[in-house]
């Protein structure tokens, strides 16, 4: 598999069985929608908290116990071995609930990611507590107990209240991310956090006449080995105790400025720790350092479930390496494959909604240009292919049709005055200007003049400065018509640029749209649809050394070790 990106619609299961290979991925993050009530797939929010059906439609109906539970279910059961026994287990206990259909979704996903999986891969689950426990034993049942290797502690937020009931309850602050291996031997670079100000303090006491912070390190062990018996420079080691080098490597170190000797004529010799070369507290499983996105953080994309980059690069360097494959099968609005993008790795990303997929693919042109090598698979590409998808799932129609001319979905789509207005495009003439407005309506079945006609109703009524309808059928010569009465808008009233026009209705067929045709608009200075992620620059990660499993980690240390911090 190139180590290039590859982008797909549709539903991950299927994706995995039919597109990717067996034991060809280093690296799977997941952060599965957590089955606690809600849409997780929800791109826009109002500020009243309204949604589109569209929306809604995304994974509004994907957690109740129905036929395709069921199926999903059986599958799993009949296929026999430790998972089928683990989920009629489950349903001994949950009954035929909300909750086990839940888990007959994921069971078949995550044995589908440890098939997928090299011998040295790892995988990361990302969730909360609402369906933990089930989920962690899916995994011990899929990888084998003795595969876990940790459970993530991730403060998700600050300190808040929570309350049921009218009762105070514990806040909920943070989510869990289970990681397991694949086998014995996997990928692992060693991450290092800063001390605290508060251990730096107590321990690193000493400062050299450079301004070198330094603590003081045992040069003695208890177990000697070669000629260790030795006086040097007037001292012994405690009674009990050898050096823990021979002379001439304490001669170097003395020579290098390493060593501090007491003035006390029986104080033994210790080594000095610079404080600059430690390179931290080793990695812990509980991250309280990665702050979550906040509201006017530059990477936030308007995502509800959005997880900062930051988090994903930590995963991403501790357990892949450069031109690794990096799969995510619930990648939302992309974070996990825009850092493994960053971090020189190939990736794979699947998601079952175009709302998704379209903010995917806008985020990774605005961090990389329009350049970026990615490839995606499962859009339609044909006329029939568009017809198949209107006929199959009208919502996602309307959201591939949108994504086409970079649009959005209409976050105050409902009945009433807005009715017929599928998608938004806003941008501006210039930087700093008048933001001005795009309305698109959405057609795959019959139209005609009354069509065009509503259209131009809206656009004059909400003062929009150009409707545009998208149709699957070919438009007659009435509704072409009535759409040049709508007039002209002309662009650069704001004195930036020429003069333009450019017709106030303009209708596109899906067929012009797959050869290429856009909307007839101002060159933009600034497209408002899709919140723009910041430009990043790809870079080499921080060279670490790779471990496999070393059985002593005591191996694997340098010679002159940071302490653990512990408080």
């Amino acid at each position: 598999m190139a180590q290039t990106g590859e982008l797909f619609y549709g539903d991950n299961l299927e994706v995995l069985r039919r597109h990717v290979d067996d034991e060809s991925v280093d690296l799977v993050y997941l952060d599965p929608p957590f089955n606690s009530n809600a849409n997780y797939n929800i791109l826009f929010a109002e500020r009243d908290g309204s949604r589109s059906a569209a929306q809604i439609k995304a994974f509004g109906d994907t957690w109740q116990w129905d036929r395709a539970a069921v199926s999903a279910y059986e599958e799993v059961v009949e296929r026999g071995g430790d998972l089928s026994r683990t989920m009629q287990a489950f349903r001994a206990v949950l009954g035929s609930s909300n909750m086990l259909a839940y888990l007959a979704m994921m069971a078949p996903r995550l044995a589908e990611l440890q098939r997928v999986l090299k011998p040295t891969g790892s995988l990361y689950l990302h969730c909360d507590p609402t369906a933990s426990h089930y989920l962690k034993l899916l995994l011990d049942s899929i990888f084998e107990p003795r595969h876990f290797r940790s459970e993530i502690a991730w403060k998700r937020s600050s300190a808040h209240s929570d309350t049921k009931q009218g009762r105070r309850i514990h806040g909920h602050i943070h989510d869990v991310i289970f990681f397991y291996t694949k086998g014995e031997d996997w990928t692992w670079n060693p991450l290092y956090t800063p001390y605290s100000e508060s251990y730096v303090d107590r321990f690193y006491t000493h400062v050299d006449d450079a301004g070198r912070r330094y603590r003081l390190g045992d040069l003695t062990a208890a177990k000697p080995g070669g000629d260790v018996s030795y006086e040097w420079h007037g001292r012994r080691p405690y009674k009990g105790r050898f050096w823990a080098y021979s002379r001439e490597k304490l001669d170097q170190m003395h020579a290098e400025g390493r060593i501090y000797i007491p003035k006390k004529p029986d104080g033994v010799p210790s080594y000095k720790r610079y404080l600059d070369e430690m390179p931290g507290v080793p990695l812990q499983d509980l991250w309280t350092d990665l702050d979550p996105i906040h509201a006017n953080a530059a990477e936030r994309l308007g995502y509800p479930t959005q997880k900062p980059e930051s988090l994903l690069e930590r995963i991403i360097e501790s357990s892949s390496n450069e031109e690794d494959v990096v799969l995510d099968p619930f990648c939302g609005c992309g974070t996990a494959v825009a850092v493994a993008e960053r971090l020189n790795r190939g990736w794979i990303g699947i998601d079952v909604s175009y709302l998704a997929t379209n903010l995917i693919k806008s985020r990774l042109v605005h961090a990389f240009g329009e350049g970026v090598d990615f490839t995606v698979t499962g859009e339609p590409t044909t006329v029939e292919d568009a017809a198949s998808l209107a006929k199959e799932d009208p919502y996602q129609f309307e959201a591939w049709a949108l994504g086409l001319v970079g649009a959005r979905t209409n976050a105050k789509k409902k009945k009433g005055a807005d009715q017929g207005i599928d998608g938004r495009l806003m941008f501006h003439e210039r930087v700093g200007g008048k933001t001005r407005e795009i309305l698109i309506s959405v057609k795959s079945g019959r139209i005609g003049v009354r069509d065009v006609r509503d259209l131009r109703g809206v656009i004059e009524r909400e003062n929009a400065e150009i409707g545009v309808l998208i149709t699957m059928a070919t438009p007659t010569k009435p509704m072409r018509a009535e759409a040049a009465s709508a007039g002209i808008y002309r662009s650069g009233s704001e004195g930036v640029g020429s003069w333009g026009e450019h017709p106030r209705l303009q209708i596109l067929t899906v067929d012009e749209l797959l050869e290429g045709k856009r909307i007839d608009m101002p060159p933009m200075s600034g497209n408002l649809t899709f919140r723009r992620a910041p430009e990043a620059e790809r870079r080499r990660p921080i060279a670490k050394p790779l471990f496999r499993n070393l059985p002593d980690p005591s191996a694997a240390r340098p010679l002159f070790e940071a302490p653990s911090e512990s408080h």
